[in-house]
């Protein structure tokens, strides 16, 4: 288990076990308690074995979330937004002690890692969802799974990793923190802008990544979530298959596609501030962030959770701390006039504004109604 300092973005933590080590604890793991993790859990431990949670070492200790949950903040004061937990029920902590390892498997019980466990407590869960999600409202999502699915207690502590979780799709396009980074530097890409989504590409999400790529004067990463995002979303295989089409729009050699096992919790502001560190762990040195990144919709009311620029906002704010820039973009629509996409406030009054959004697009999907060819491929 060591540290790995590649050219793009700082240090990256890698705990999977190698060697000797990694012999030796293959065997003593069968002796150990087991916990099968849910697929959230399995998100969490895969980015942090591989990296992309760089500098987590593993589920975070009591004192450490304290700080993340009133401070945004590690203990240390390494900024870091999201809590990344463990939640086990009682009857399982019970069993459990402070110093004692537990083998952490995956559905079909396949032994992924070692927690060595530092710390056990039972949160404040309102409070978390108050500081965190700015919300106790059960119908944004990461509300719903803190209050009424997750278990009632946390433990905490360092992680020896024995292998990461297996995917059958995809593989060629799932890399690792380390694997883009050594990418990069063989393309010869320095600026770098990351595209986070979690739905299908069109044309008015190509036409903006070109334009943030050419405002940097740099390369583009198309980084699709394909782990947990909003329920009701369109599923990941779908979606890839359409991130592979659309790779052809763009000019040969300036975008590639590759996949993130990410648990979102549609977290907003906060959320942004954990995208950017996690695509600055993978080399990038800026984000496309738009209106309302990252949140879930409207809450039981009918009002929106977050406000449509507060994710920008909160990401200026610590985006020197973080090392990475924000490209903000603003929502494109087709001019019908001009046959082409501009950002909705360089439109002209006289010329008509086209816009499809993802609700109508996937009513239309469900009716088997006509997608305009302006709007998608």
């Amino acid at each position: 288990m060591t540290d790995i300092i590649e050219p793009h973005g700082g240090i990256l933590c890698d705990l999977l076990v190698h060697g000797k080590q990694g012999i030796q604890l293959r065997p003593e793991s069968i002796h150990l308690p087991s916990l099968t993790l849910n697929d959230r859990q399995l998100c969490d431990l895969e980015l942090l074995l591989n990296g992309s949670f760089s500098p987590l070492t593993g589920f975070l200790t009591q004192k450490d979330y304290d700080s993340v949950v009133s401070d945004l903040h590690l203990s240390n004061g390494t900024l870091w937004p999201i809590p990344i937990t463990l939640d086990v029920d009682n009857e399982f902590s019970n069993d459990i002690s402070s110093g004692d390892k537990i083998v952490l498997r995956d559905h079909e019980g396949v032994a992924l890692a070692v927690l060595t466990i530092s710390d056990k407590w039972t949160p404040n869960k309102e409070n978390e969802a108050a500081q965190v999600y700015g919300t106790h409202d059960r119908t944004h999502p990461a509300v719903d799974y803190l209050l009424n699915q997750s278990g009632e207690v946390y433990i905490g502590g360092k992680l020896e990793g024995l292998e990461l979780p297996r995917h059958y799709d995809y593989k060629m396009l799932r890399h690792n923190p380390a694997e883009l980074r050594a990418q990069f530097e063989k393309m010869g890409w320095t600026t770098v802008v990351a595209f986070q989504t979690r739905n299908p590409m069109h044309c008015a999400h190509k036409e903006l990544t070109v334009r943030a790529a050419r405002e940097i004067g740099g390369n583009l990463l198309i980084h699709p979530v394909v782990g947990m995002t909003k329920p009701g979303d369109v599923d990941h295989y779908t979606r890839v298959r359409c991130y592979k089409k659309i790779m052809d729009k763009f000019p040969d050699d300036t975008a590639m596609l590759s996949l993130l096992p990410l648990a979102m919790r549609m977290g907003g502001p906060r959320e942004a501030l954990w995208h950017a560190i996690i695509r600055k762990n993978y080399g990038c040195t800026h984000l496309i962030v738009g209106r309302d990144h990252a949140g879930p919709g409207v809450d039981s009311e009918g009002n929106p959770f977050y406000g449509p620029y507060d994710a920008q906002e909160l990401l200026s704010q610590y985006a020197e701390e973080i090392g990475i820039q924000m490209v903000p973009f603003k929502l494109m629509v087709y001019v019908e006039e001009r046959a082409e996409y501009m950002p909705i406030d360089e439109v002209p009054e006289n010329l008509t504004q086209l816009n499809i959004s993802g609700t109508e697009l996937r009513r239309r999907l469900d009716k088997g109604l006509d997608i305009p060819e302006w709007f998608s491929y």
